[in-house]
């Protein structure tokens, strides 16, 4: 160990003992047994730390360093029983050739010493136990024996007191380790449940950097995901980092400890920035240094069908794990592993069911004589891929009938939020247009009866509500005939800015139960008039009255009525659903213009 080393164990084991600048019971005895045993003046139990020797015993001393039992170890003659580890004994130490410029010497009459070597358990020389005469003396060699038998009871009683603290330390050590240990354990439980809700691979990016807490506290959690071959950052939307934009994506061959760990397939520790620097690229010693990192760790995400990324967690200031947190960060990461895996599994089913949604939401047709719009907005969160719909197509005229046009329109909700449910809401929106197409000269009413019959023979297990309606225009202008089966009943806005809640209703569309027949409803749309189709993601929301929600539609919708009709919907859906909509609304919209399009 080199000279400085020794000096700083040296002073940590003399802190270990507790002692100091200040009056110790057991170390003034030892002092006084000095004094009295060898008949001397002066006798101290001195300490060398630092700059200082410190006397936590003493006896016969006065003055000033009495006063602050202390003395700057220039002054000190104990100093040199602790740089040679050996007795020091001096008969006049003006006639000694080392120590007679020692300030003590001259200034407090120190001129016959000796001085026995304090040790702790290893021979580590932490002060001395010395008697001192202002005259001249030559110690006896009885004196001396008894001497270094005071000062190797003084040395046992030091060593008491330092296992006494190791054994605390020891204990601290236990309960801190047991504090941790719990801590950990908590965390693995809290992640085991965090990742179950966890829906998305941003979702679990956020989990994360919330679950590590206590000891293992980092300063950055990032997560990069395997896509073809690459490494690509989920980047962080609460607090963004430059380095996951510029180094977006990198090679699993990159000199980085991201992809070492993807290849190794083992944990990689960085304990500080010169490793770094030594075995990775400066392009990694760059991004390490942009994220304020001082030692990180980089852990593989392994699911059950491999590799899916690296899992990330640095520190802004030195942290080497031990096994205990070792453990707990591979048991974190298996758990992101297979939930990465999940939410990616996942929201490629999303991605299809949107695909399939969408592809079922098609542009409406022109009608000559209205004017129309739809709108579509699916829920917040991404899981939540409903069965919400709408359609409007034109029915097939009859020849020198009395209706000149003809339009079926049509707003549902099958109930559920996965890609089951698009999937039947496909299956109902086509069997729905087939009954109607099928038997134009019947009203909505018996087209949803076909349909439940149609699900019934089938057994496809749809249920919901549904708004089913035709327009038909003749020579008094256009009429609506609907029939509703447990729907947010249809406003409709009036040209005098008044409007009308369309509230006949039969029950939810339930193929099965048996319900009383369907009915059809029938109202004339007198020019100006708007009628609005929605579903119930638009007024039905947690803590919302549904009732007062409908009223607040219908005053939004006398309000902004008279604007075009696709803005008329986007203010509709921003005020009443908002941008993190709990549910999935479509809505369509019918104006009958006040003068006929030229």
């Amino acid at each position: 160990m080199s000279t400085k080393g020794a000096e700083d164990r040296r002073c940590e084991e003399r802190g270990r003992t507790g002692l100091s600048a200040r009056a110790d019971t057991n170390m003034e005895r030892f002092a006084a047994l000095v004094a009295r045993t060898l008949r001397a003046p002066v006798a101290l139990v001195s300490l060398v730390e630092g700059d200082r020797q410190v006397f936590p015993g003493l006896a016969g001393l006065t003055g000033p360093w009495a006063e602050s039992r202390q003395s700057p170890l220039s002054h000190s003659l104990c100093r040199y029983v602790v740089t040679d580890g050996e007795p020091l004994v001096l008969t006049d130490a003006r006639l000694d050739e080392r120590v007679r410029a020692v300030p003590a010497v001259a200034e407090l009459g120190m001129v016959a010493y000796a001085g026995m070597p304090l040790t702790d358990e290893d021979g580590r020389v932490l002060g001395s136990l010395c008697a001192v005469d202002t005259t001249a003396r030559r110690w006896t060699d009885a004196e001396l024996t008894d001497l270094a038998d005071l000062a190797a009871a003084c040395s046992s009683e030091l060593r008491l007191r330092l296992a006494s603290r190791a054994a605390e330390d020891a204990r601290a050590a236990a309960e801190e380790a047991r504090a941790t240990a719990q801590a950990n354990a908590a965390m693995l439980l809290r992640a085991s449940q965090e990742m179950a809700e966890a829906t998305s691979v941003q979702d679990v990016r956020q989990r994360l950097r919330h679950l590590v807490i206590g000891a293992l506290a980092p300063h950055y959690i990032g997560l990069s995901l395997l896509r073809d071959g690459r490494l690509t950052r989920v980047p962080d939307t609460d607090g963004p980092h430059e380095v996951e934009e510029v180094l977006g994506q990198y090679d699993t061959e990159a000199p980085f400890p991201s992809a070492r760990a993807l290849r190794d397939r083992r944990m990689i520790a960085i304990p500080s920035r010169e490793d770094l620097a030594a075995r990775y690229s400066p392009e990694a010693v760059a991004a390490f240094d942009s994220l304020g990192l001082t030692s990180a760790v980089c852990l593989p995400l392994i699911a059950s069908r491999g590799p899916v990324g690296v899992l990330m967690v640095g520190w802004n200031r030195h942290h080497q794990p031990d096994l205990v947190e070792q453990a707990t960060l591979n048991a974190l990461a298996s758990y992101t592993a297979h939930t990465v895996a999940r939410a990616l599994f996942l929201g490629e089913r999303i991605t299809v069911a949107r695909q399939l949604q969408s592809a079922m939401l098609t542009d409406l047709p022109a009608t000559p004589g209205l004017d129309s719009a739809a709108l579509y907005r699916p829920a917040a969160t991404d899981d939540m891929v409903g069965g919400d719909w709408y359609d409007s197509f034109p029915l097939p005229g009859v020849p020198g009938g009395p209706v000149t046009s003809s339009l079926a329109i049509t707003v549902g909700d099958i109930t559920g939020h996965d890609i089951r449910a698009a999937a039947l809401m496909g299956q109902v929106r086509s069997m729905l247009r087939q009954a109607v197409l099928d038997h134009p000269a019947l009203g909505p009413a018996a087209a949803l009866t076909a349909l439940e019959h149609a699900c019934l023979s089938l057994r496809l297990p749809a249920t919901g509500s549904i708004l089913h309606a035709r327009l038909e225009h003749g020579a008094a202008g256009w009429a609506l005939t609907w029939s509703n089966a447990g729907h947010p009943p249809p406003l409709l806005l009036l040209p005098d800015r008044s409007t009308r809640r369309l509230d006949q209703h039969d029950v939810l569309f339930y193929p099965g139960l048996g319900h009383p027949p369907r009915t059809d409803h029938r109202m004339d749309l007198v020019p100006g008039s708007t009628l609005l189709l929605y579903t119930d993601g638009l007024v039905d929301r947690p803590g919302r009255d549904v009732e007062q929600a409908i009223g607040t539609t219908r005053a939004l919708l006398a309000a902004h009525g008279e604007r075009p009709l696709p803005e008329l919907l986007e203010t509709l859906a921003d005020e009443m659903a908002g941008p993190k909509a709990d549910d999935d609304v479509a809505m369509l919209a019918v104006r009958v213009p006040l003068r006929p399009h030229v």
